[in-house]
């Protein structure tokens, strides 16, 4: 098993006044060498947005993008033409493929947006753009792994182009949780969203990360309440 260990204080670090943006790997102006992807995962951004600001029109392509808000609410407009609210809860995909425009705005003027930006590159390029949202606290059990994203054919609530896997896991203090990866030649990167876990020789506290590979399942302690993000990917694409 390997094991890449990511403490939440050596993330990249952006503040705009308007967005504070914490990087799991290399981001705009900020460049780790060391930290460009954990396999196919090319971003994980964890983002504060103030009350009425956003991300205005910009464009992407040949990239598979999912947002999921942890608290309040995003406004998504693109060229696509749909205009949609995500909430807390709900998780959106984006195919960016040949190539989209979309802006992101907090439409609340009174509370922030907290999310994670996550970008998967996919295994087919120039695909046509897509978009698709969906809720997902009514599959939530407490002590089990929800997939909240998957490929096609792995019955997840939403999927995108890759045989990747995104879970999220509530866990009880004191309570011993097995992962089992999905699919042979995958790793997975765990950002741990909330609480105290313990990974192998590993401790995971408060948006600490832990990238694991070569492994076909892991042994995860909670310390404490946990709340766990789970991002399945294929190491070699």
């Amino acid at each position: 098993m390997n094991c890449i260990f990511h403490s939440a204080d050596t993330r990249g670090h952006a503040d705009h006044g308007w967005l504070n943006a914490k990087h799991s790997f290399s981001f705009a102006s900020w460049y780790n060498p060391d930290r460009m992807h954990f396999g196919a995962l090319r971003v994980l951004n964890d983002d504060l947005v103030a009350p009425d600001m956003g991300f205005g029109m910009h464009p992407h392509d040949n990239m598979e993008i999912i947002t999921i808000p942890l608290s309040g609410s995003i406004a998504h407009k693109d060229n696509m033409g749909n205009a949609a609210t995500i909430q807390r809860g709900e998780v959106q995909v984006m195919s960016a493929g040949t190539g989209v425009m979309h802006s992101e705005f907090n439409p609340s003027s009174t509370e922030p947006l907290s999310l994670f930006q996550i970008w998967i590159f996919p295994d087919k390029q120039a695909v046509e753009p897509r978009y698709d949202q969906v809720g997902y606290l009514d599959l939530v059990k407490q002590n089990e792994c929800t997939l909240l994203v998957g490929p096609p054919s792995s019955g997840a609530p939403v999927w995108i182009h890759q045989q990747a896997y995104i879970s999220r896991a509530q866990l009880d203090s004191n309570h011993q949780f097995n992962y089992q990866l999905k699919s042979p030649g995958n790793g997975v990167y765990i950002i741990n969203i909330a609480g105290k876990v313990s990974i192998d020789r590993y401790e995971l506290n408060n948006r600490d990360a832990l990238g694991v590979s070569e492994s076909n399942e892991l042994i995860i302690l909670s310390k404490s309440e946990s709340d766990l993000l789970f991002i399945e990917v294929p190491m070699h694409f």
